[in-house]
């Protein structure tokens, strides 16, 4: 005469079940395509595009072709499937195109500075003049 509940003989075929279906999991996601950086990639396209269209190129020429070189290099590891170091090299591509910028506007902000302050001078030379020098 047997006493064990039905119970007590299912536990271990179900441990085993439930050890199969986390091993699964688990290599199921090992199995998984790794999964482009596209929106750091984008990001970067987008960066560039923006400091070319300030003409970056004519202000910052060294850190536009970073940029653009390490975008380049960030699709290579698209490519080459290691999705860590393209995701990287994008967050640094849109970094130096960020800079290229950054320095674009500032070259910008000193030519019209300068500009500013030769038409202050030579306002100030004008009514100099006009005035017959004195002051």
């Amino acid at each position: 005469m047997n006493h064990h509940s039905p119970a007590v003989g299912l536990a271990a075929p179900l441990r085993l079940m439930g050890f199969v279906a986390a091993l699964v999991l688990v290599l199921s996601a090992c199995a998984a395509p790794p999964v482009a950086p596209t929106q750091a990639l984008r990001e970067a396209e987008s960066s560039i595009a923006r400091a070319e269209q300030s003409r970056a190129s004519d202000y910052a020429a060294l850190e536009l072709g970073a940029a653009r070189e390490k975008l380049a290099a960030a699709n290579d590891a698209v490519r080459r499937e290691d999705m860590a170091q393209a995701k990287r090299l994008a967050q640094q591509s849109g970094v130096e195109a960020e800079l290229a910028l950054a320095k674009s506007q500032a070259s910008k902000a000193r030519e019209v500075n300068a500009e500013m302050q030769q038409s202050t001078d030579s306002l100030r030379d004008e009514m100099q003049r006009s005035s017959g020098g004195a002051q």
